[in-house]
């Protein structure tokens, strides 16, 4: 068992200074599970997104409905898997454990595999909630066919383009509708003036160095490439390994040549990215349609007059249009046996996650107190005005969600702008063109421990392609060292697990 600690998470002896801090797990695991007033007790380790540790106001409310006590440890997002990691390696995990994404999840599963947490499978038909939640995504999650862990869930596609619809109309463009189209747009956004100042200032699309939640990944899907992976001949290959994922690196290739793209995308963080977007110097963005709201905000300031737009359906040579899918969570929720003695002391702290998923206390710990943090109109929640209100005294408590408005019943929001209210519409139709990852519930021992510097070597030749350091024969030769460096590995493995739940 302490080799496969070692084996999942690399301990170091830096990890190991990190134990002080994680005191308050050993103490809360010594408690029991009940308290004087005998009210079932249990300590949540909680990812904290926020820039300070929440008011207890929801807190109160939430155990007072619940019925339960309470102690939610608060953990700054920037040392969460550091904290994590460490008190998984000491043993001091509390009861309940959110996992921030998918990465961590695939970090846990050989520990979860040598019985290091409790399988909930077996016990989701007995709360009438849990059990309602979504399938598929339970699918997603489980760990050799079998559920260990409560999901928050996410939009299982929010990719589309924003763009300057302002300036789209000054230059009597309409939405795109192909990559054809697209690439029209990002020649006139940077060629024809779109502003009218005269000047030679502006460009068409603004990237950033990430290949998946930048353009990249969304373009390979307009240009229908398998996502992650695909099936080719009867056998799943990496999605690198498929004519299309070549020619969307030409694609974009072809706009960094014509200066239709900026230029150092490669090493471009987010925020300039958007910096570009907001302050009127690039007129695309391709990505999450939702971020509209925030870069408006931000845009508006500068210039009251910008315009934006959303669009989704963009379709490629195939004429079909398809966009990449996320396995539909973020967090999961795992439940340590070195904290969580019993059975029935398991379904205690299952019995307060079931509650979570009903629309009152949903809609608590999302939106707030109604009246207060929000009021309802025509069925949505709008949120108050007051964001710093909402960021102090709520918005930490949106990670503990379980489930998603479909199945939790929680108030979807109303949304003022009208790109905003656009672009959730969107993400909703996205739903029915998705291209999903095949290996999501699939393990392969060799990704887990070599995935990172294998994708690390794909990106860097995708970027090389891209910059035209290497050519196509180049980027030939990049795959068959990711062959020869564990890619054949990792190829057999997830074909095995493949073939074995088909």
């Amino acid at each position: 068992m302490k080799n496969s600690k070692k084996k999942v998470l690399g301990l170091s002896l830096a990890l190991m200074l990190g134990v002080g801090g994680l005191a308050g797990c050993a103490s809360s695991n010594s408690s029991g599970n009940t308290n004087s007033d005998g009210k079932t007790s249990f300590t949540i380790m909680a990812n904290l997104y926020t820039p300070e540790v929440p008011s207890d106001k929801i807190e109160k409310l939430l155990e007072e409905k619940t019925g339960v006590d309470l102690n939610i440890q608060w953990t700054p997002d920037t040392s969460y898997e550091e904290k994590l990691n460490t008190a998984f390696a000491t043993e001091t995990l509390p009861e309940v454990v959110f996992l921030k994404n998918q990465t961590t999840f695939i970090q846990f599963k050989e520990a979860i595999r040598d019985g290091q947490f409790w399988e909930i499978g077996p016990y989701l038909d007995e709360f009438p909630n849990l059990s309602k939640l979504n399938e598929q995504i339970f699918e997603n999650t489980a760990v050799d066919g079998k559920i260990y862990s409560l999901y928050q869930g996410r939009p299982l596609s929010r990719q589309g383009l924003i763009y300057r619809k302002d300036w789209a109309d000054n230059l009597g463009l309409e939405a795109p509708k192909s990559i054809d189209d697209v690439y029209e747009m990002a020649r006139a956004f940077t060629e024809d003036d779109p502003d009218g100042n005269g000047k030679d200032d502006t460009f068409g699309i603004t990237d950033r160095a990430d290949l998946a939640y930048g353009s990249f990944k969304t373009v390979a899907s307009w240009f229908a490439t398998p996502n992650g992976w695909g099936e080719k001949d009867g056998q799943l290959l990496p999605e690198f390994m498929f004519d299309e994922y070549v020619d969307t690196m030409d694609y974009i290739k072809k706009l960094r040549d014509n200066g239709y793209i900026n230029q150092d995308f490669p090493v471009t963080s987010k925020e300039d990215q958007q910096a570009f977007f907001k302050n009127g110097t690039a007129g695309m963005y391709i990505g999450s349609m939702a971020d509209v709201v925030s870069i408006d905000k931000d845009a508006v300031a500068l210039n009251p007059d910008v315009e934006f737009e959303v669009q989704n359906k963009i379709v490629g040579p195939t004429g079909e249009y398809g966009i990449w899918a996320i396995p539909g969570y973020g967090n999961v929720v795992l439940f340590p046996k070195s904290a969580v003695k019993t059975e029935e002391q398991l379904k205690e702290i299952l019995g307060f996650f079931d509650k979570l998923a009903t629309p009152e206390i949903a809609n608590l710990i999302f939106w707030g107190i109604e009246g207060e943090h929000y009021t309802v109109q025509d069925g949505r929640a709008l949120a108050s005005e007051d964001t710093d209100l909402t960021t102090r005294e709520v918005k930490p408590y949106q990670s503990l969600e379980i489930g998603e408005p479909k199945t939790n019943g929680r108030y979807e929001g109303v949304f003022t702008l009208p790109a905003k209210e656009k672009a959730e519409e969107l993400i909703v139709d996205n739903e029915n063109y998705l291209i999903h990852d095949p290996t999501v519930p699939l393990d392969s021992p060799t990704f887990a421990e070599r995935g990172e510097l294998l994708n690390q070597r794909i990106n860097d030749a995708t970027y090389q392609y891209i910059l035209g350091d290497i050519d196509r024969d180049g980027f030939k030769k990049a795959i068959e060292d990711w062959k020869k460096n564990g890619g054949e590995e990792v190829i057999a493995e997830f074909n095995d697990a493949y073939q074995s739940i088909q």
